[in-house]
């Protein structure tokens, strides 16, 4: 499994100091929201604070304090225009600051932290949900896994997956993240459907869910929408449901591609 950037990071400290440059206010257009960070060590980068010139410079004077044993001016204004070679328009404030080994024990809580990330429920371990998995491990998500079945997801887990093995599948429904992006893809229709009339009942008791999204075609979407109105369930609950799911103009059903597409409408919002 690979380690994430802050990981990477610790690993490093404990043989060098490092200089971590961070995204402190935009003002105007930047390239990276607040926040975004990289870590400046004597021999490499560690992530990103947007690239192009502002990232070239602020690597330059990130290496100026490693050199010089400390860092000089905390917080720098860097002006997104003809003196740097971009046409942004925006101003951008880095903070500089130096790390060295004793930063090592807090760097999960400062730069790993998940506050923020979307939850994701996923129901499904076959090739599409195995794929999504593998998509979402290096985006700010935080996603819990359910299947029936044992034995059928990623091994190992990526830091940001919960997995979980639930008979009967949509008995995982009330244990979602509030908010949750929920994806359903089980191994069987009769499972999907049992699991979106799960979905669709908390989200008529708690209204929750940040969105359902079920895989499949518009025929198969027709065929559950009959069976969950004999259910119960209200035109306008059944509006909410998203299928099929992923951004329009993505073409090909291979699982990537179909991951890729649905991982894509998970980010818009």
């Amino acid at each position: 499994m690979a380690l994430r950037p802050w990981q990477t990071l610790a690993l490093r400290l404990a043989h060098a100091p490092a200089v971590l440059v961070r995204v402190a206010q935009v003002e105007g257009s930047g390239p990276r929201e607040v926040g975004a960070w990289m870590a400046v060590t004597p021999s490499d980068v560690l992530g990103t604070v947007g690239g192009g010139q502002l990232e070239y410079e602020a690597i330059a004077r990130a290496r100026a304090a490693l050199a010089a044993g400390r860092v000089m001016e905390a917080r720098q204004r860097f002006a997104l225009g003809p003196s740097l070679g971009q046409c942004c328009g925006g101003v951008v404030w880095l903070d500089f600051e130096w790390l060295d080994g004793s930063a090592i024990a807090d760097l999960d809580e400062r730069l790993g932290s998940q506050q923020g990330w979307r939850p994701v429920a996923l129901f499904g371990g076959g090739h599409v949900g195995h794929a999504i998995v593998t998509l979402l491990a290096r985006l700010p998500a935080r996603v819990q896994w359910f299947d029936s079945r044992d034995g059928v997801f990623l091994e190992p887990l990526p830091d940001n997956v919960r997995a979980e093995q639930s008979e009967p599948v949509q008995a995982a429904v009330p244990s979602l993240a509030a908010g949750a992006r929920v994806l359903i893809m089980s191994f069987s229709h009769a499972e999907d459907l049992d699991i979106l009339a799960a979905c669709l009942q908390r989200q008529r008791n708690q209204g929750d869910l940040h969105s359902i999204g079920l895989i499949g075609s518009k025929s198969k979407w027709a065929a559950f929408r009959h069976r969950l109105e004999a259910r119960g369930f209200t035109e306008a609950e059944l509006a909410r449901v998203i299928c099929p799911i992923g951004i329009p103009g993505i073409q090909g059903k291979q699982p990537e591609v179909v991951a890729l597409a649905a991982v894509a409408q998970l980010m818009q919002d």
